[in-house]
C-alpha cells in the first residue's frame, strides 16, 4: 500500500498549479483538523486517522475540470468527493473513502442531490464519526482560491457560503462551533 507522499505524488506527478494549491490547502486543513483534536482530547478522535483523511480527503480534483486552480479533468467540481473515494479505494485507504464523500460542505443529502440537481449519486452523503466531522469542519476555514488558500475563512463567510443551500447547513456549521471550539 502507497503512502499518503506516494498517492499525492502519483495524482500530482508535477510541480504545477493543481499540486501548489492542493498540498497548501490540505496542510491547512490537516493543521487546524489536529488542533481541534489536541484542543478536544475528550472527544476520543483517532488523530491518525484525521491527519490522514486530511491530507487525503481532496484528492479527487486531480480529476475535476476547475482552471482556476490548475485542474482539468473532465468532471464537474462536485463530483471531487466521489471522485476521491474511488481513488483511495484503489490504492488501498477504504477507510478514507467516507472522507472524500462526506466532507463537502457540512455534508450533502439525497434531498439536496434532487432539489440543487448535483452530479451526484441520489443518497445521503454527511460526516458520521466525530474524525469525519473533524475534517469537514477544518476544511470549511480554507477554500483553494486565493483568498483563502492559507487564510482561514471568518465564520461569517462560512456562513455566506452554506446559506445558499439553506439556514439548517449554518445550524450544522455552528453546532461543530459549539463542539470543537473555534
Amino acid at each position: 500500500m502507497k503512502s499518503i507522499r506516494e498517492i499525492i505524488d502519483c495524482y500530482f506527478p508535477n510541480k504545477g498549479m493543481m499540486r501548489s494549491y492542493y498540498i497548501t490547502h490540505v496542510e491547512r486543513v490537516t493543521e487546524k483538523a489536529l488542533a481541534v483534536c489536541d484542543r478536544n482530547p475528550h472527544l476520543g478522535a483517532d488523530r491518525d486517522l484525521v491527519a490522514a483523511a486530511a491530507m487525503l480527503h481532496d484528492i479527487g480534483i486531480c480529476r475535476v475540470f476547475a482552471p482556476e486552480i490548475g485542474c482539468y479533468g473532465d468532471a464537474p467540481y462536485v463530483r471531487h468527493g466521489i471522485l476521491g473515494a474511488e481513488i483511495v479505494r484503489q490504492e488501498g485507504w477504504d477507510a478514507i473513502a467516507p472522507f472524500c464523500e462526506n466532507h463537502i460542505g457540512v455534508g450533502i443529502t439525497e434531498a439536496d442531490v434532487v432539489n440543487y440537481r448535483l452530479a451526484l449519486p441520489r443518497r445521503d452523503m454527511f460526516p458520521q464519526t466525530v474524525e469525519q466531522k473533524i475534517v469537514a469542519f477544518a476544511d470549511k476555514f480554507f477554500s483553494k482560491s486565493q483568498s483563502h488558500l492559507t487564510t482561514p475563512k471568518s465564520i461569517e463567510k462560512i456562513h455566506l457560503s452554506l446559506l445558499r443551500y439553506g439556514a439548517e447547513k449554518i445550524d450544522i456549521f455552528n453546532q461543530w462551533c459549539e463542539l470543537f471550539g473555534n
